[in-house]
């Protein structure tokens, strides 16, 4: 045809990769554009997404290093002799895990080359259609044509708007997975029978996105930072808060309660009203605690926003082309089909409505799109029963239905909720307590 790639794909995460690799694999003319806009705090990255950057790679990698703390503890019940005190050096964690994270840059770009994927490393806008256009680095304008767009441009975290120096002082998990030292500036004493030292607090401020800020707050703790987690609501919003008749425990509060027991501070209904920054460089917060009606202020070494993501596309100049989004999230409406409401131009990944953030979901839906695209298939995505999981020190993993979901589509008399408690085996010669380990089915 008279447009130059068969696919052109917005955005180089999980999804987005995914269904460009796939639609290669058919033979097809593809292209990639992929560009992060550094934040508010500098902070950039490399090609592979959120996932990949500053997401579930290097969480999860710090969840880890987290764990091992924990194991060290256990360790001497089972006979290890491990010398007290234990450090934890920040700096060498950090190395680790960003090392690793470019390497996947690195990765995903030689596969880009190996399947004949033309990579741009631009941020692109819509000028019709089947036309996006965008500006390099150097400021020389590229046009690229595509009989088929493919949206995935995913979000990033939100900064709350009514907070006084919320965007001039606050980091982001944008920022704090690519932080070389230590939010606390000190040596970090992490004794085995965990002394929590006043090093640093981090305050992570929960919205829409509350399993970020209490899995960072999860593992902060974790290698020995002194963290508070400052909540105006419920905890792990969406996820089951049904009380269980007989023992009226949620789900959610079993984590938060487990965090508290291991040394992460909790504000529960404050919200903060304001940062500033002192003299001795540390940041003073101010807040209110809706409960008591009473205003506080305490000072911290560094303050996180995790209040939600926003989806990424003011750049995009959709409002041109005539794609449709939700007006309260800003987020593409899609059809089972993941079109828009533009003949040809798709969109998958957390950049669409309705759907849920996580990266396996992305990849596979990136995948049957490319194949229905190119490789006559009829095959949807099936987003029904996606496991989920939160990596807090104690992880919780959940399928299905929540509990008031479940009530809400069939009715409390028509369902049975079983319940246990359970002890983990390695939980019994290390002594730890088991009080939150539960399942519910």
């Amino acid at each position: 045809g008279k447009n130059e790639y068969d696919l052109l794909v917005i955005g180089g995460g999980s999804g987005g990769l995914a269904c460009a690799k796939e639609a290669a694999q058919f033979g097809r003319k593809v292209a990639v554009m992929d560009y992060v806009e550094p934040s508010p705090q500098g902070t950039t990255w490399g090609l592979g997404g959120t996932c990949v950057n500053v997401g579930c790679i290097p969480k999860k990698l710090m969840h880890q290093a987290a764990l091992l703390g924990s194991a060290l503890k256990d360790a001497q019940h089972y006979g290890w002799n491990i010398s007290q005190p234990v450090n934890h050096t920040w700096s060498v964690m950090a190395q680790g895990v960003q090392n690793y994270v470019k390497s996947l840059n690195w990765g995903h770009r030689v596969q880009l080359q190996e399947k004949k994927v033309k990579y741009f490393n631009i941020k692109g806008s819509f000028s019709d259609p089947h036309t996006v256009r965008g500006l390099t680095k150097a400021g020389k304008e590229t046009v690229v044509t595509a009989d088929n767009i493919v949206i995935a441009t995913g979000g990033r975290p939100k900064h709350p708007m009514d907070v006084a120096g919320a965007l001039e002082y606050g980091i982001t998990s944008d920022d704090l997975f690519w932080l070389k030292e230590s939010p606390g500036k000190t040596p970090l004493v992490y004794y085995l029978y965990i002394v929590f030292i006043e090093i640093v607090d981090y305050i992570c401020l929960t919205g829409a996105s509350p399993d970020v800020s209490l899995e960072c707050a999860g593992f902060l703790t974790g290698i020995g930072l002194d963290t508070t987690v400052m909540m105006r609501s419920i905890p792990l919003r969406g996820f089951d808060q049904a009380i269980c008749f007989t023992t009226q425990q949620q789900m959610a509060s079993l984590v938060t309660d487990h965090m508290e027991s291991y040394g992460t501070k909790f504000l529960k209904r404050c919200f903060p009203t304001k940062v500033e920054k002192l003299k001795s460089n540390r940041l003073q917060v101010t807040w209110k605690n809706a409960d008591l009606d009473t205003e506080e202020t305490d000072s911290f070494d560094t303050v996180m926003w995790a209040v939600g993501r926003a989806p990424d596309t003011k750049t995009l100049n959709l409002e041109t082309v005539g794609v449709k989004t939700n007006s309260e999230t800003g987020k593409i409406i899609v059809d089972a089909s993941e079109a828009t409401s533009v003949p040809h131009i798709y969109a998958v990944g957390d950049i669409t409505e309705g759907r849920p953030e996580l990266t396996p979901t992305a990849i596979a839906a990136g995948k049957l799109l490319a194949q229905r695209l190119f490789g006559q298939s009829s095959e949807l995505m099936d987003y029904d029963n996606v496991p989920t999981t939160v990596f807090t020190p104690l992880e919780y993993g959940c399928v299905g239905l929540s509990e008031e979901a479940a009530v809400q589509r069939h009715g409390s008399d028509n369902i049975e909720v079983y319940h246990a408690y359970y002890k983990p085996l390695e939980f019994t010669v290390a002594e730890r307590d088991a009080t939150q380990c539960y399942m519910k089915v």
